[in-house]
């Protein structure tokens, strides 16, 4: 990896403080952490992710895989775009699955210069395909809201950035003072890079959803093969005795588990995914969302961990690029707060992130947020990770926008006015169609 690969200076910051500090300088240089046999490189801001992928892509020898929910032609959009075309020239394998609701914006021309140049590409359920199907509401219904980058037999990229160009050089300025750019300038989000024995999987993962979106008959993999994937998970978080010496020598272990997510027998549903990591948990759980709206038990698993004493820190954007998002989101702040849960909501940038952090050991990353969409509805990829390594490096990076967030207290949720509680409640009648 590059030099700018190196660990940023950490900042140790109250991590309770009900309103946002100042704006403070933070190091954009991703982390890196080896899990499992795994490099694993943490990106928290888009230019240098965009740069990396963009070096990946450029010493690519034989494929170069990618799948997206938003690729925007913009000057990002257009350095990956390039980069994919120069690589489809010299023979490579290099292939585009896209949304086309996640890509509406984005010129057909755009993807057209891709594929005149070699590169293989599919837009995932357009209007076309519905109305040659007969199934525009469903298919309309279902995104693919995964994004996935595989480079040879080498590296992969998972998580929760798009390609779009946010606004970097702007992150330290307030949304205020540049009132012409989207409340999307600035995104912090969480993206990862693998290297490691496990890059298979992700290529599989790709290859599975390539070949589905083309309408060929993938090979179901067995109820007993996706639950066995999910004991494996429940077994590792469940204390394995109560002697705390055996615990603090299992709570070392390191494994890495890849999800397919999406609606019908052929995925593990996120729902189950979040859940039973939840429920696990018997000290701490942090959660970083873009988009926070839990449902059934999701939601039920929350509630039940505090239950259980286990310290519950939630983290959301202040002013979300979905207005009715948040929204939805806010109904729930009262019974939330009442439980004992701590909110904080990220002032200045628009929060992107879909990180679960739990008892300190366990991570969930990929491209699903806590809502009903991404639990049920749409295609996602998620990654379980059991690394205090790792957990350690997202529970820092939490920390941060905790440090820039402000916390809601039972007096704010009392301040709200009726009319506002009102909207709320209906933005949460709403909350499976958002």
């Amino acid at each position: 990896m590059s030099a700018a690969a190196a660990h940023p200076r950490t900042l140790h910051l109250p991590a309770d403080s009900t309103a946002a500090p100042p704006l403070l300088p933070r190091a954009e240089a991703p982390r890196q952490v080896r899990v499992d046999g795994h490099d694993l490189t943490i990106f928290v801001e888009s230019a240098p992710l965009v740069e990396n992928m963009l070096a990946d892509i450029l010493a690519a020898k034989s494929r170069v895989w990618l799948e997206v929910y938003i690729f925007a032609n913009d000057a990002s959009g257009r350095k990956i775009a390039d980069a994919l075309k120069r690589k489809a020239a010299e023979g490579l394998d290099v292939r585009l699955l896209y949304d086309a609701v996640g890509c509406a914006a984005t010129p057909r021309a755009f993807f057209n210069d891709m594929a005149q140049a070699g590169v293989r590409i599919h837009e995932f359920h357009s209007l076309l395909e519905g109305l040659r199907r007969f199934r525009l509401f469903s298919l309309a219904n279902i995104r693919n809201h995964r994004k996935l980058l595989v480079i040879d037999d080498v590296a992969a990229y998972f998580g929760g950035m798009n390609l779009i160009d946010n606004g970097e050089a702007l992150k330290n300025s307030p949304p205020h003072l540049h009132p012409h750019l989207p409340i999307s300038a600035g995104w912090r989000d969480v993206h990862l890079r693998l290297a490691g024995p496990q890059q298979p999987e992700l290529a599989d993962s790709f290859d599975h959803s390539w070949r589905k979106a083309h309408g060929e008959k993938i090979p179901r993999r067995s109820l007993k093969y996706r639950r066995a994937m999910l004991r494996t998970i429940e077994d590792d978080t469940l204390p394995k005795t109560r002697n705390s010496k055996l615990e603090t020598r299992n709570s070392n272990e390191e494994s890495i588990h890849f999800f397919d997510s999406g609606p019908g027998v052929k995925y593990s549903r996120a729902a189950r995914i979040f859940t039973r990591t939840l429920k696990r948990a018997r000290r701490s759980i942090i959660i970083s969302m873009a988009y926070f709206i839990p449902v059934g038990s999701s939601l039920r698993a929350l509630f039940r961990a505090r239950r259980r004493k286990v310290r519950v820190r939630i983290i959301v954007p202040g002013q979300s690029d979905v207005p009715i998002v948040q929204r939805a989101t806010s109904y729930l702040y009262d019974r939330l707060v009442h439980r004992g849960m701590r909110i904080y909501e990220r002032r200045h940038r628009m929060l992107h992130s879909k990180v679960v952090i739990v008892d300190d050991t366990w991570t969930i990353v990929g491209s699903a947020n806590l809502d009903p969409r991404s639990l049920y509805i749409n295609l996602e990829f998620l990654a379980v990770i059991r690394s205090p390594s790792l957990a350690r490096i997202m529970t820092d990076i939490c920390r941060f926008e905790i440090s820039q967030s402000q916390r809601i207290t039972s007096a704010h949720c009392h301040r709200v006015p009726w009319y506002h509680r009102f909207i709320n409640s209906l933005a949460w009648s709403l909350r499976w169609w958002l």
